[in-house]
């Protein structure tokens, strides 16, 4: 589906029944001034089209933080049409020493392919029943294009492939304007078109008479000077309105999004512990790294007295505002289970009940740990979740310890079990989230619970705290993610040492 002017019609089938010497002694023989006026008002308007598409170009690159095409098409599409009919102005082929049929086939080539931008564009912006069409011409666009190519490399002549062109800019253009006369029949005024198709259909109307009167030129009428550019200016500008208010409708929803999401971190950090318990021997290090605003991942403790602490490290599956809504509800039943604190499988049994039921589509898996420190007793239960490693910070020596059972909030009637785990005096325990082992290098390798593992004994020395610290900036130097928040999932540890 393509357009061409009288121009165009003129020069090409004088270049096919004429040879090429006669050709270039037609295109720069003394001009008119009529014609030399409309061929300084088709250089201006390509200049001024050029300059626009760059505009539009350089705006989409500052702004592709909002994801929306229209700006970057709209340039493709615009300089596609400036630099069209310039291949065919005497006055500016001949500043090129180019045979004549080089500057035929560049402005062939364009005309193949001139409105696949434009339409990548509509579809940016149309409504579902409107992107059949779209699909459809586009469908057809590559097809056409890619057999005029082929055709003119063929050696098919240039009337024929402009004749046939003419025709199928002509049956599109009717069947277009057919589509949306009967859209607006039956769906009402405006119901299915938004504002943007509104204002596109305003401006291709207006460009689409001069189109007709153009393609009718070439098939009937003796072409005279080149009007159609007129047209397109008005579409033109529709199109960088179309473009523009998108662009910055864009923007705005985006800061407005921005502003929630930071009003949820806000939110949510307090949802988190603002502190960690302090208890004569035993010193807790947590660490929080959420990949976005607000996260999934979630840890809590309840200090039941002097000697003794529960902490819970929880992962609801799912990033951003869903699975920090689910994190959020984790709280809340988590500080209903603080009369049975001491018994890590009822605690995750009473976390189930409390979720089932309550989300679909995500899933919880956590890990509770129950820290006696007068009897130096570890009770641990876990739901799916990671096994916490337990070290000797003087030996080195690292173990797993794993008691699994099903993620949180799937089955009603799942039951947990706990272990029981006796500790020295060197103890350091690790509870974490997946973040920190399935964090993957450029190489695509994994972290990995075996590096988990010799981070944690080559670092025994190391207070809890500075330990928390070179375990999240060994992760982040592997993964090559530098700073919290940019990482791919979320981070959480809590680090513990028995004093």
């Amino acid at each position: 589906m393509v357009l061409t002017s009288p121009v165009v019609s003129k020069l090409l089938s004088t270049a096919c029944h004429a040879t090429a010497m006669a050709w270039i002694q037609l295109s720069v023989a003394p001009a008119s001034r009529l014609a030399l006026r409309w061929e300084f008002a088709n250089v201006a308007a390509a200049v001024a089209l050029v300059a626009v598409s760059l505009a539009a170009i350089a705006l989409f690159f500052f702004r592709r933080r909002t994801g929306d095409k229209t700006l970057i098409y709209f340039g493709l599409f615009c300089i596609l049409y400036a630099i069209r009919p310039l291949t065919l102005l005497p006055s500016f082929i001949t500043l090129f020493d180019v045979p004549a049929r080089f500057w035929l086939r560049v402005n062939w080539i364009i005309t193949c392919t001139i409105l696949i931008p434009f339409s990548l564009f509509v579809y940016q912006i149309a409504t579902e029943h409107l992107r059949k069409l779209v699909r459809c011409m586009l469908a057809a666009q590559t097809i056409f294009a890619f057999g005029g190519i082929v055709a003119a490399v063929l050696g098919v002549k240039y009337s024929i492939l402009l004749t046939a062109n003419n025709l199928m800019v002509l049956g599109v253009s009717i069947v277009t304007a057919l589509f949306l006369l009967i859209s607006r029949v039956r769906f009402g005024p405006g119901k299915r078109l938004t504002y943007e198709v509104r204002v596109l259909v305003a401006g291709f109307s207006v460009w689409l008479v001069f189109i007709v009167y153009t393609n009718l030129q070439g098939l009937v009428i003796h072409p005279g000077a080149n009007v159609e550019f007129l047209g397109f200016l008005v579409f033109v500008g529709c199109l960088g309105y179309v473009a523009a208010y998108r662009t910055f409708a864009n923007e705005e929803q985006l800061a407005a999004i921005n502003k929630e999401l930071e009003i949820a971190r806000q939110i949510q950090s307090f949802t988190l512990p603002q502190s960690v318990p302090a208890l004569a021997g035993l010193k807790i290090a947590a660490r929080y790294a959420p990949m976005s605003a607000v996260a999934g991942d979630f840890y809590d403790f309840i200090q039941v007295d002097a000697q003794h602490v529960g902490i819970l490290v929880a992962d609801v599956t799912g990033h951003g505002v869903p699975a920090a809504l689910i994190a959020s509800m984790l709280k809340v039943a988590f500080a209903a289970q603080a009369a049975h604190a001491h018994d890590s499988a009822q605690v995750l049994s009473g976390l189930n009940s409390a979720l089932c039921g309550k989300f679909e589509e995500h899933f919880v898996t956590a890990a509770y740990l129950f820290v006696d420190l007068e009897q130096r007793l570890l009770r641990y239960s876990a739901a799916g979740h990671p096994p916490m490693l337990l070290s000797s910070r003087n030996s080195g020596a690292v173990r797993q310890i794993e008691e699994n059972g099903v993620m949180l909030g799937m089955f009603p009637e799942a039951e947990y079990t706990s272990l029981e785990v006796q500790c020295g005096p060197d103890a350091r325990c690790l509870l974490y989230t997946d973040g920190v082992f399935e964090a993957h290098n450029a190489a695509q390798q994994e972290y990995g619970k075996v590096r988990c593992e010799e981070f944690l004994k080559s670092h025994g020395e190391l207070p809890a705290d500075e330990f928390a610290d070179a375990l999240l900036g060994d992760v982040a130097s592997f993964s090559g993610h530098s700073t919290a928040g940019t990482q791919e999932d979320d981070i959480t540890l809590v680090v513990l040492d028995i004093q």
